[in-house]
């Protein structure tokens, strides 16, 4: 679809590039006479430039570039082009005070490879990792997890970003992840009843109690929310270019990998029953 796309150039709107398809230019390639001698001499030429730059961003790879002009409800359409080399990202922390808070373990999940980070263990890994990654997909990523992760990294991720909040709340899937995922039919089986809260219950047991389940229902937890996004990045793609002259163009679901951790349920029922700290 990112061929197809029109909108990251200057000048460009909704509008005008529902007529650039309407005369029959549908790919970038289309964008030469006879077609393009439909538009004004001025869009033309703008166009013209603008999809030269293009063509060689996309040959070198540079997600970012296209990412800049694109609204966060739109960037689904740099999925396919980039799904290469991309990454699924998701980050459980003591809190949500940037300030005060630390990380305490991050999933990630590219297509191929589940990994997972941990406070104390290997976190200190994930700076270098994250780097081969030129597209991140997240659920709230770009307000809440790439921030958080600058901040305490002390570093700058210069990866485009799809951020699925934004995907799935121009199409009227709002709320949390979880309640997308139930909406859209992903399933989480044995672990329906844990969230953030109970995420910062968990690494507490694991650190105070050295509660080794504790540790990998956490880690469950956070990598079952990372490779989710995956399905809901398939699911959000399809729903959006079914709204555009392109609906054919379809992908397929992901087959996800098995999970490496299991959920310890009494460990959960346990700390559920405890007084949840402030989060």
């Amino acid at each position: 679809m990112l061929t197809r796309t029109f909108l990251h150039i200057q000048g460009i709107g909704d509008a005008t590039e529902r007529l650039i398809w309407e005369r029959g230019i549908h790919t970038w390639e289309d964008f030469r006479p006879p077609l393009n001698n439909r538009l004004g001499e001025r869009t033309r030429a703008m166009v013209d430039r603008a999809l030269n730059e293009s063509f060689r961003a996309l040959a070198r790879g540079d997600a970012y570039f296209f990412s800049q002009d694109l609204p966060h409800s739109l960037r689904w359409r740099l999925f396919p082009e980039f799904s290469e080399n991309a990454a699924f990202l998701d980050i459980e922390t003591t809190g949500l005070d940037r300030d005060r808070s630390t990380i305490t373990t991050i999933a990630l999940y590219d297509g191929r490879e589940l990994k997972w980070y941990v406070q104390g263990q290997n976190l200190h890994d994930f700076p270098r990792d994250i780097e081969r990654y030129s597209l991140l997909i997240s659920y709230n990523g770009s307000c809440f997890d790439v921030p958080f992760i600058e901040r305490y990294f002390n570093i700058r991720l210069r990866a485009a970003q799809i951020d699925l909040r934004f995907v799935l709340g121009a199409m009227g899937f709002r709320g949390g992840l979880k309640r997308c995922e139930k909406t859209l039919g992903i399933e989480r089986p044995g672990m329906t009843d844990i969230d953030g809260y109970t995420a910062v219950l968990l690494w507490n047991d694991f650190i105070r109690n050295r509660n080794q389940r504790a540790l990998e229902t956490l880690l469950a937890y956070n990598i079952c929310d990372a490779a989710n996004l995956a399905s809901l990045m398939s699911i959000a793609y399809n729903n959006a270019i079914s709204r555009t002259p392109f609906a054919e163009h379809v992908l397929p679901m992901p087959i996800l990998p098995p999970l490496p951790f299991a959920v310890d349920r009494e460990t959960v029922e346990r700390l559920q029953h405890t007084t949840r700290p402030a989060y």
